[in-house]
């Protein structure tokens, strides 16, 4: 298998709201905020007209990208064995992912993601994560991480405990790894974790301007290319408007942002960036067509709604 995805099982919940619907509950604007109180979370829910639902996660979305590119691709996430849970694995099996997770009855329920879409395009997420956040190192096959060429990580997942040894287990019996910093939220909270295994344990690194900043607390860009080319490793820099660059050694390549796009969601821009650039590493493209096949898929994903193609 060529890549094996591991991140949080979620529910996407897509919703149209106003910008007062995000400042009068106290939410900053294109960040994801965790809701730990399952109350809390059913009373946003409460107020919200719901679009559209799809089988989410910020790394099972690159993952269908990558099968819908024709390639051979995985997601290990967990799930409990409920309506959503049911949904979100059909949802992934319709796409021809391979699921490798035997759902049962959990303590609580299967992961849910706001996504509230502002008029600008913008996407603010309040995420439940139910049991998607307690995958442990029992839920990751070490046969299946061995036999795939990479595995995708996603920044989100990471935390203390259970899901953490789950990383740690899935990164040993790896081949290669890449990962996603997901979210400057996740990089703020987990800075020093995030920079050792930036350093020390992955091969490939997806970061927006902003996580890449923070990572390295810079005052300014070139503190990031100074530090890129310090990595023996592929170090992905996405940059909105300013376009996209890899970083490999002292070898740095861009891209410009597509020009003249209708944009009506950014929703998985970053997620299907990370599946076009992938299929073209395992697939042996030079970085710059790595850069432009990610360009293409996430130029194309923010002309609709969702984060899916």
């Amino acid at each position: 298998m060529k890549v094996i995805g591991i991140g949080n099982a979620i529910v996407d919940v897509i919703c149209k709201v106003d910008e007062n619907f995000i400042s009068n509950r106290n939410l900053t604007k294109g960040t994801m905020k965790l809701i730990f109180d399952e109350k809390e979370f059913k009373e946003i829910l409460l107020h919200l007209s719901i679009e559209k639902t799809i089988s989410g996660g910020s790394i099972a979305n690159s993952i269908v990208g990558l099968a819908q590119l024709d390639n051979d691709v995985g997601f290990i996430g967990k799930i409990s064995d409920d309506k959503f849970g049911n949904d979100y694995e059909k949802g992934l099996k319709n796409e021809r992912v391979k699921y490798f997770y035997n759902k049962k009855k959990e303590n609580l329920p299967t992961g849910t993601c706001l996504i509230l879409i502002t008029p600008d395009s913008e996407r603010t997420m309040c995420t439940f994560l139910g049991t998607a956040g307690k995958i442990n190192e029992d839920d990751i096959d070490s046969n299946i991480i061995k036999k795939s060429d990479l595995i995708f990580l996603e920044g989100y997942l990471w935390d203390k405990g259970e899901p953490r040894k789950a990383f740690e287990k899935a990164i040993k019996n790896a081949n290669k790894v890449a990962m996603s910093l997901s979210d400057q939220f996740c990089v703020d909270r987990h800075k020093y974790e995030f920079l050792e295994l930036v350093k020390e344990k992955l091969d490939i690194v997806f970061a927006n301007e902003n996580e890449a900043m923070s990572l390295i607390e810079a005052k300014d860009f070139n503190e990031v290319v100074s530090f890129g080319k310090k990595l023996n490793k592929q170090f992905i820099i996405t940059r909105g408007e300013k376009g996209a660059m890899v970083i490999h050694k002292n070898e740095i390549l861009e891209i410009n942002a597509q020009k003249d796009l209708l944009i009506k969601d950014l929703t998985g821009a970053g997620d299907l960036f990370a599946a076009g650039y992938l299929h073209g590493y395992i697939n042996n493209y030079s970085l710059q067509k790595c850069l432009e096949k990610g360009s293409e898929m996430s130029a194309k994903v923010i002309q609709q709604i969702g984060a899916r193609l």
